[in-house]
């Protein structure tokens, strides 16, 4: 929640989240992979038939239950894509565009991918694992990439291993993730990339990890705290201890209207700046009012926002839940549903009501 006593900042959410492509050199084991079944483990299946896991070891933890109808296919970078970027952007009045995974690195035209983003009229974001980025970050930031949001699952190989299937467990492995994932940070930090790092914090058992990220990486790295949900206070007062263990002092709220996300930053004493991220309790009115998750224990992360998705059948689809994939609809019909109209009513009604609780 907000701290109080500082200012608040309130901007609508016009971010568009865009899941190029589907494959990971990782397994973690907490991965919703956007909400799509893991594609290479569900070819053959059908819709009611998608795994949360297969032989590859990699999970989509929300697949056997969210109602999936298609599987995930790699963007092509093409025309077609920048004309539904086009209508997405003029239908929902968007600035940005956020590529994610799988891990968007390994697609293999990313960088062309971004250049029509910002072609489209976009400011350009990514999330990854930087397993793949010293290789293709800087063909990014030539198309005009303008951050990076480094997902970090262990600041150690045996703390990265920890977290992957059983099968590749591997700390050898993991040390090369590691280091590719330095390798990342540093080619954003050579080409002028902002770049952040997030990392889960479940409980003070991984406070150790949140230190060792601060004092190994460099200042220059942004670094996000995000509490877990299924570990309720436990996270937030590990959380609310580091920060106070690092001398940490707030400075500002961000809320997003619209969307369930929020943070508040904070200033260490060497000058960098850490965030402390937060789910808001932010529903659909009319869509979310019926389904099963909505209560306070099974929605994890509430209306995150648009994600756009392209399928194996060829076909662009809207999502607007990962625990709700049958929300799902086909580009052209989102652009005349119900649906389209909601999310902006829900948006322009939030940012008048934060930015008048803001001023107040």
């Amino acid at each position: 929640m907000p701290v109080p006593g500082i200012p608040t900042y309130v901007e609508p959410d016009t971010t568009l989240r865009v899941k190029v492509g589907d494959t990971c050199g990782l397994t973690c084991t907490f991965c919703h992979n956007e909400g799509t079944p893991v594609a290479a483990d569900n070819r053959g299946r059908s819709a009611g038939t998608f795994t949360i896991g297969g032989p590859s070891g990699r999970m989509s933890i929300y697949a056997a239950t969210n109602g999936a109808r298609f599987l995930p296919a790699p963007i092509p970078a093409d025309e077609r894509f920048g004309r539904v970027l086009a209508d997405l952007r003029d239908a929902l009045e968007l600035t940005e565009v956020h590529l994610t995974g799988g891990e968007p690195t390994l697609h293999r035209d990313v960088a062309r991918l971004t250049k029509i983003a910002t072609g489209a009229g976009y400011q350009v974001g990514m999330t990854s694992n930087g397993e793949n980025g010293g290789n293709v970050l800087s063909d990014c930031a030539e198309a005009g990439l303008d951050r990076v949001n480094f997902s970090i699952f262990g600041t150690t190989a045996n703390e990265l291993a920890e977290v992957q299937h059983a099968k590749y467990r591997n700390p050898k492995l993991a040390e090369r993730k590691i280091k590719e994932l330095h390798r990342s940070i540093s080619v954003c930090a050579d080409r002028g990339v902002k770049a952040s790092a997030n990392i889960v914090v479940l409980d003070d058992s991984h406070a150790p990890r949140v230190h060792r990220l601060l004092d190994e990486y460099s200042p220059h790295l942004t670094v996000r705290l995000l509490n877990s949900l299924d570990h309720g206070s436990a996270s937030v007062d590990a959380i609310e201890r580091v920060l106070a263990e690092r001398g940490a002092v707030p400075e500002a709220n961000y809320v997003t209207a619209g969307v369930s996300g929020s943070r508040t930053s904070y200033r260490l004493p060497d000058g960098r700046r850490v965030y402390f991220k937060q789910i808001r309790r932010v529903r659909l009115p009319e869509t979310c009012a019926g389904c099963k998750f909505n209560n306070d224990t099974d929605c994890e992360e509430g209306f995150y926002g648009v994600r756009l998705y392209y399928d194996r059948d060829g076909q662009y689809q809207v999502g607007v839940c990962i625990q709700r994939m049958d929300l799902c609809q086909p580009v052209d019909e989102f652009l005349s549903s119900g649906l389209r109209e909601e999310i902006l009513a829900l948006r322009d009604a939030e940012y008048r009501e934060l930015t008048a609780s803001a001023a107040g």
